[in-house]
């Protein structure tokens, strides 16, 4: 990547914030024009998918476009097994991963002030059940999958349309409508409206999310392989899409 990695963590606190924007105030617009919970869920699932697609389009090629730590992480654990000098560095992880539950929290106030509501109020929503981790695992898994292989079948082009598709899918194939990013799990916990999350189901769903990212790597390697050493010259990044 060119740009330096102050702007990059700036795309990075961005487009989370823009992302948990949109997640939170299509959850509290569609709240308030429709009772129907299914109605809801696809209103707030389409905005989640036109949203992530325009970001990732839009923000990629400045820092990769990861919005989520559990992203973060997995590349640059990806770039360290291949060799890849010039993938993502632990100087960069610490830097990405503020910006990203930084961008989110004020994502989320942000949403609350446009809807005038309280800036601050812990959700209430409680998410603890164990079926609901069990999915932010089966979400994460899919996610770090999906852009492993694209990235290692050179297909990253595909991102935006691929990771926005598949998370508008996992809205309504998990229990848990498919958070599937520390960041904005925290982000949705300062917000007591329909995407909301209580604070004490943060860290359950964190870890859910955390061990979905170890498993999603552990299948890539199983179905697409280790990934191949990267050499400085090499034109291919393997987080520029990620």
């Amino acid at each position: 990547m060119t740009a330096s990695l102050r702007r990059r963590a700036l795309a990075e606190a961005v487009g989370s914030a823009a992302l948990v924007t949109v997640v939170v105030g299509s959850g509290i617009q569609a709240a308030a024009l429709s009772r129907d919970v299914g109605v809801q869920l696809l209103a707030n699932s389409l905005a989640t998918v036109f949203g992530l697609g325009v970001l990732i389009a839009l923000l990629g090629p400045v820092s990769g476009a990861h919005f989520n730590p559990a992203v973060t992480l997995a590349a640059w654990f990806t770039d360290r097994r291949a060799g890849n000098g010039d993938g993502l560095t632990a100087r960069d992880v610490t830097a990405y991963i503020p910006a990203q539950i930084g961008g989110a929290i004020v994502g989320a106030i942000l949403a609350d002030a446009m809807f005038g509501r309280p800036l601050v109020q812990w959700s209430t929503h409680d998410r603890s059940a164990g079926h609901l981790l069990l999915g932010e695992v089966v979400a994460t898994a899919g996610l770090i999958l999906l852009i492993a292989g694209l990235t290692r079948t050179a297909h990253t082009q595909a991102a935006p349309l691929a990771v926005a598709s598949y998370i508008g899918a996992a809205y309504w194939f998990t229990s848990s409508t498919s958070f599937a990013n520390p960041a904005v799990t925290i982000g949705r916990a300062f917000t007591n409206t329909f995407a909301g999350i209580a604070p004490a189901s943060v860290a359950p769903f964190v870890a859910a999310q955390m061990l979905g990212a170890g498993l999603g790597l552990a299948l890539a390697a199983a179905v697409f392989g280790s990934p191949t050493p990267v050499r400085a010259t090499d034109t291919v990044l393997a987080h520029d899409t990620l």
